[in-house]
């Protein structure tokens, strides 16, 4: 979704008047001392002492606090709470929101806030503390909430119903009441999302997952279960068909499926690379949903919206967050969509090119090519191989930075905790400029708080420290190159310079782009004896990091040349690189090569390139002739 249409929906979402049914709870988060507290001298217990503690909105209270981020015209709740301090707190930041409780029901009696009190030690979270999950409703308390709800739906463009705490629903005169509702407003937008009881509701819109699809569809399903994509359809379809309404289909990292009148709709998910804290996302896409439908948003680009809030949200740690208008522009304008994760998941998907090993991972009757007239490539990995293993350099330089002192002593749960996260940062984040993987790195060390503020390296710190090491290990291989010992096919991908030449001699404008330091990478192009087809220019990684990044380089080819996308095709072994071209709607060639062999492919690395964007993957170049017979028909 461009950033222009954000700003176009976040404009018309701020007329929309909206109101949400469900469980409003509140969100406690005790971050307790690793120290503890004294020992109970009644019990002899050891207490635990409450260093920190914060109260945020949560369930459908979160749900509203989303809406608010949003800045709609009106937000009405339609509600219970107890008569108790969790319930005043509740209230009190609805209130700070502007929101209008007038059908926000205070039961006195058999009736809690929900609460959940959420304890943290050491950043893991502890067995949480659940109030409100015995309560009863009284009949007068279903009474008022039917009568909220009907003037809701009177009043407001849209309703959110929303159900998450077990046994909050149990009333089948209410459940009755309520479907009588939603037949009488027939035509009122009401989006619906039940954990629990969403088989008992007719003429809804749906906001669903996989597996509640599944079970919606009479398929025994659990958590955890991969439903396929095939089946996901099946069902969607089926709710569709049901109701009549559109149905949203959530599904975390792989986006939103979305069935309406016009048919099927696929948003993509956006990979992100810091830590992520899912809790609260589905809170922040029914809001989303809610809001672009009221504001007459059409099903598909909804998904695509609320896509990008999700996104925003999941970025923010220890809380149930929310995504304000700035914040889902900020994140449009950078998206790095994920394409077809079921067939980067499954090389039983793969279809090759007849009598090669080129995969097409898209439709070539749409796929414009024979236009290329520029053509960008990666350097590290797709053409040269003198930075083999550069990642074994980099998970150790990372390890050691954030476990700091305690890089001998961490026990094996933290050394392996720190490992994982970085391994997981180094695989999303390869092909971009080492300075912003660096600033990753400061950040990876905040995160885990084990290296005082103090002791802390910036970004330049830190690749000073990675590319002294790294740097040995190259000119080690220089050496033996220019000694005659190994020559340029031990340093380069099979068919690599074979390929760039005959680009060359087809007329096509030819660049090299890095996230290597740019002396470095133009110095190891001549050290290997290529530098110069590239006569479109050499780009590597300068203290400026937004002038030098291969998004821009590529955005400056395109608008220096006036070029259509399909004129210019990317090569390259990394995401960034394949994510531009697409974004720019170019030609994105993956080349998937085991850089240990410098030829085959590199099963991992297949993976990354088709959820990049990849049209194409090929092994290595080493099928030169069909490859450029694809390129150009």
């Amino acid at each position: 979704m461009k950033t222009q249409r954000v700003r176009e929906i976040l404009d018309r979402i701020k007329n929309v008047k909206i109101a949400v049914y469900g469980d409003f709870c509140l969100d406690a988060y005790w971050i307790l001392s690793p120290g503890g507290s004294e020992v109970s001298v009644e019990t002899g217990l050891q207490a635990q002492a409450v260093a920190r503690h914060y109260y945020t909105l949560g369930g459908a209270s979160n749900i509203v606090a989303n809406l608010a981020a949003l800045e709609p015209a009106v937000i009405r709740v339609i509600g219970v709470i107890g008569d108790d301090i969790y319930g005043r707190e509740l209230t009190r930041q609805l209130a700070a929101l502007r929101v209008d409780t007038a059908s926000l029901v205070v039961q006195p009696e058999n009736f809690d806030t929900v609460t959940f009190a959420k304890r943290y030690l050491h950043d893991e979270e502890q067995p949480r503390i659940d109030f409100g999950f015995l309560n009863r409703r009284s009949p007068e308390t279903h009474a008022a909430l039917v009568a909220g709800l009907r003037r809701a739906l009177q009043n407001c463009d849209a309703l959110i119903f929303n159900q998450q705490v077990p046994g909050s629903l149990a009333n089948d005169t209410f459940i009755e009441a309520v479907n009588v509702l939603f037949d009488e407003f027939t035509d009122k937008i009401v989006l619906f999302d039940s954990r629990h009881y969403s088989h008992r509701f007719t003429n809804v819109s749906r906001k669903t997952n996989d597996v509640e699809a599944a079970i919606l569809n009479g398929v025994e399903a659990s958590p955890g279960d991969v439903i396929s994509l095939e089946d996901i359809k099946t069902y969607a379809h089926n709710l569709h068909a049901r109701s009549g309404k559109p149905v949203f289909v959530t599904r975390g990292p792989r986006g939103i499926l979305t069935v309406d009148d016009a048919g099927l709709h696929h948003a993509p998910g956006i990979q992100l690379l810091k830590k992520l804290d899912t809790v609260g996302a589905g809170d922040t896409t029914i809001s989303a949903l809610g809001l672009c439908l009221a504001a007459g948003i059409s099903s598909p680009e909804a998904a695509q919206f609320a896509n990008l809030a999700a996104a925003v949200t999941v970025q923010k740690l220890f809380q149930t967050g929310t995504a304000s208008g700035p914040e889902v522009i900020e994140i449009a304008e950078n998206a790095d969509y994920i394409y077809q994760p079921e067939l980067a998941a499954d090389r039983r998907r793969a279809r090759c090119l007849e009598g090669t090993e080129i995969e097409i991972c898209t439709d070539l009757a749409v796929l414009p090519l024979g236009r290329i007239q520029h053509a960008l490539f990666d350097h590290d990995g797709t053409i040269s191989t003198l930075r083999q293993g550069w990642e074994e350099i980099m998970a150790p330089v990372m390890i050691r930075a954030i476990l700091g002192d305690r890089y001998e002593t961490a026990d094996e749960t933290l050394y392996h905790k720190v490992r994982s996260r970085v391994l997981d940062y180094i695989d999303k984040s390869t092909g971009i400029q080492t300075l912003i993987q660096m600033q990753g790195l400061v950040d990876m060390v905040r995160e885990f708080a084990i290296v005082p503020e103090h002791q802390i390296l910036d970004k330049h710190g830190y690749k000073a420290v990675y590319n002294e090491a790294l740097i040995a290990m190259v000119q080690k291989r220089i050496d033996k190159f220019n000694a005659g010992i190994l020559d340029i096919t031990d340093f380069t991908i099979k068919g690599a310079i074979s390929f760039v030449r005959a680009l060359k001699a087809k007329g096509v404008t030819l660049y090299l782009a890095s996230g290597t330091d740019h002396d470095d990478v133009v110095a190891e192009a001549r050290v290997l004896g290529y530098a110069d087809l590239f006569d479109g220019g050499i780009y590597g990684a300068l203290r400026d990091i937004e002038n030098c990044s291969k998004k821009q380089v590529i955005a400056d080819i395109i608008g220096r040349h006036n070029l259509e996308g399909p004129q210019l095709a990317a090569f390259g072994d990394g995401p960034v690189e394949l994510r531009q071209a697409r974004n720019r709607e170019g030609i994105a060639v993956g080349i998937a090569s085991d850089e240990i062999r410098r030829h085959g492919l590199a099963p991992e690395k297949r993976t990354r390139l088709i959820k990049a964007g990849a049209h194409i993957v090929a092994p290595d170049f080493s099928q030169s002739k069909e490859l450029l017979a694809l390129l150009f028909p």
